[in-house]
């Protein structure tokens, strides 16, 4: 049997290469496989890090009588959710739609023409296999009641992308909005909702957005709980920094112990926001940490950053990570370890599985003990066997790092950080833009052959636009412009949205659109943010009116389901506070200095800076900003109008409301 997955980009596909089951990638040569023979396609989808996807892949796919069975009545397709997230999103808008809820590893069987008709996530391995043989039964005896229903699952999917009604999200609805998160706010653990928790990067973001421009407490109360309780919880690592994916348990006791990427990105730059709003320490070392976490953890040796680590080590989840009292002692002694055990809850009874606990900081230790213990233990777990990682590039979740390593850099007076951006850029731009089109992923320094999708340009976009304002240098805001003029042009929906799919892209049975901010924000508001900050930074009012409209377009799901609007109504607050655009003009000397550094302060939603010389080629916002009596000076403007400018980091502080 042809191995057919060996020269894959994806880590994913390349765990399933030497399976029994004659797995294909995702194409048409898959599909024109099952006309030839008369079979459905078994689609399945994961991805490396996933943990239901192992026990599956141990279960079933590597097992003989399990390949048999599938691989004498399918044509079996795998394929990364995280390489191809447009395949993803339209057969699990199919298994939702039938079954109620999604996940993966996700299980779809297609007629040879695409159309989902059965759609399901884990099975173990023979309720597995009565399912091939009902399928393949129904196959064979109720062939056209078959495809009627495929038909049927395919036009219900592609009804429900189009179904969004747009909607204004003005003053009273973002109020509103804040009102109904405060209702669903766990006010014991912080969080929304039960368990499982996952971290509300964004809905915690727009909080805080909200708290700047109103001076709402409350908003600002649920972000702090919330913050303090994932900081301190097992879902943090203790030892060396990143948050695992989410927390099983509604007190964010134990994670389900893998590590995004786009988790990490997005909490670090939530927790330097706080840290910027409130000068919180525990948010500052977050911060520090976080950033530590992907620039040791996850960068490449390319420079860029890695998808994830593994929630398994040697098939056992969290064998990594957790810890008896018994393995402090062997680490610590007797008496640090006791008193490690006490600090870190971790239990004779154990808070994980066979009376192991993860580690919770329930209060700050005495910092000098701590350091030594920090990193007794960190060493000591250095020397377990480690999670697999998962080194694929997506262009996305490298866009969200580069926006929180610039924005670290700056906040936190790391130059490193900035210059791990910069690298990371420069990496995404030279190998993923092939002939002025974004690809989604590469591995290895080669690109993998999947288009870029929506969230690839809008948050590449973003990192390019944060990076510029880091770094002052206009080649990122060029790029950037580049990016979503491509957006602009080939996903528009022609009514103020986006689809997730180039107007080129290949055609699946549905072009998939889903406004929905999940783990990471959907392609039409990383968009939407990503015109906001261009229009902001160049005056460009087409871009402005784009913005506008994209955020406007998702208003209905913001106004119904805020916890899942998290990002589109964030920008909808960068866009009621203007965003601010401040000009420091100057020498690269103290005195512009002092000036920038009141301004990477201020917490105003969306503001924008540009900083260098006036008049400095390709920045439009320094343009026709002259120093003030030979000094530097800044410029604090609305929509490109500017108030008198100011010299004085007071005068600049009382301008910006500081």
């Amino acid at each position: 049997m042809a191995n057919r997955l060996a020269t894959a980009t994806s880590p994913y596909l390349l765990q399933h290469a030497n399976n029994p089951v004659d797995w294909r990638e995702w194409g048409e040569e898959a599909f024109a496989e099952a006309r030839r023979r008369d079979v459905p396609v078994l689609l399945s989808v994961g991805y490396a890090a996933c943990h239901w996807c192992h026990v599956m892949a141990h279960e079933s796919f590597e097992d003989a009588g399990v390949a048999a069975a599938v691989n004498g009545r399918f044509v079996a397709v795998k394929v990364d959710r995280e390489e191809r997230p447009d395949v993803d999103a339209v057969y699990m808008s199919a298994t939702t739609a039938l079954t109620g809820q999604g996940g993966w590893p996700m299980t779809c069987f297609l007629t040879p023409d695409g159309d989902p008709f059965y759609c399901g996530t884990y099975y173990p391995r023979d309720h597995f296999l009565a399912l091939l043989d009902g399928v393949a039964e129904a196959w064979a005896e109720r062939r056209d009641a078959v495809e009627q229903q495929g038909a049927a699952i395919t036009e219900a999917v592609t009804q429900a992308s189009t179904r969004l009604t747009p909607d204004r999200l003005d003053d009273d609805a973002l109020a509103a909005a804040v009102r109904a998160l405060a209702r669903e706010a766990d006010p014991v653990h912080g969080g929304f909702g039960r368990a499982p928790k996952f971290p509300p990067s964004m809905t915690l973001e727009h909080l805080l957005r909200h708290h700047a421009r109103t001076g709402d407490p409350e908003a600002l109360r649920i972000v702090e709980h919330t913050c303090e309780a994932m900081a301190r919880g097992g879902i943090y690592d203790q030892l060396t920094g990143g948050f695992a994916r989410y927390a099983v348990d509604a007190a964010w006791v134990v994670p389900h112990f893998e590590k995004m990427l786009y988790d990490n990105a997005q909490l670090l730059r939530l927790y330097l926001h706080l840290y910027r709003a409130t000068g919180s320490p525990l948010a500052a070392r977050v911060a520090r940490e976080t950033a530590g976490f992907l620039l040791t953890d996850l960068r490449t040796p390319e420079g860029g950053f890695a998808s994830a680590l593994d929630a398994d080590t040697d098939g056992v989840e969290g064998l990594t990570y957790v810890w008896t009292p018994a393995q402090l002692v062997e680490v610590l002694g007797p008496d640090d370890g006791a008193r490690a055990a006490e600090l870190l809850s971790v239990t004779p009874e154990g808070t994980f599985e066979e009376g192991a606990s993860t580690l919770q900081l329930a209060e700050d230790p005495d910092p000098g003990w701590w350091a030594g213990v920090r990193v007794r233990l960190a060493e000591a777990r250095s020397a377990r066997p480690q999670p697999a990682r998962d080194d694929k590039v997506v262009t996305a979740w490298n866009g969200l790092a580069i926006v929180a390593l610039a924005e670290a850099g700056v906040l936190l007076g790391e130059s490193d950080h900035i210059a791990a951006a910069r690298e990371c850029a420069e990496l995404v731009l030279g190998l993923h833009l092939v002939d002025g089109r974004l690809r989604r992923a590469s591995r290895g320094g080669v690109v993998g052959s999947a288009p870029g999708v929506a969230a690839d340009h809008g948050d590449l976009a973003e990192g390019l636009l944060a990076l510029h304002q880091a770094t002052g240098e206009a080649r990122w805001l060029d790029a950037a412009g580049g990016l979503l003029d491509v957006a602009l042009d080939r996903f528009g929906d022609g009514a103020g949205g986006f689809y997730d799919v180039a107007d080129d892209a290949e055609r699946l049975v549905s072009r998939p659109k889903d406004a929905t901010d999940a783990a990471e924000p959907a392609g039409q508001s990383a968009l939407a943010g990503a015109l906001c900050t261009y229009a902001a930074l160049t005056g460009s009012s087409r871009h402005r009116t784009a913005a506008e409209t994209a955020v406007a377009a998702a208003g209905a799901l913001a106004r119904q389901a805020p916890r899942f609007a998290g990002w589109t109504l964030a920008i909808a607050e960068a866009l009621a506070a203007g965003p601010l655009q401040v000009a420091v003009v100057g020498p690269d000397d103290e005195a512009r200095a002092a000036l920038e550094r009141v301004v990477r302060g201020a917490a105003s939603p969306g503001l924008v800076i540009a900083t260098g010389e006036p008049d400095a080629p390709g920045v439009p916002l320094l343009a026709a900003r002259p120093l003030v009596d030979g000094r530097a000076a800044a410029y604090v403007c609305r929509g490109f109008v500017c108030d008198r400018p100011v010299t004085t980091a007071e005068d600049l502080a009382a301008a910006l409301g500081a």
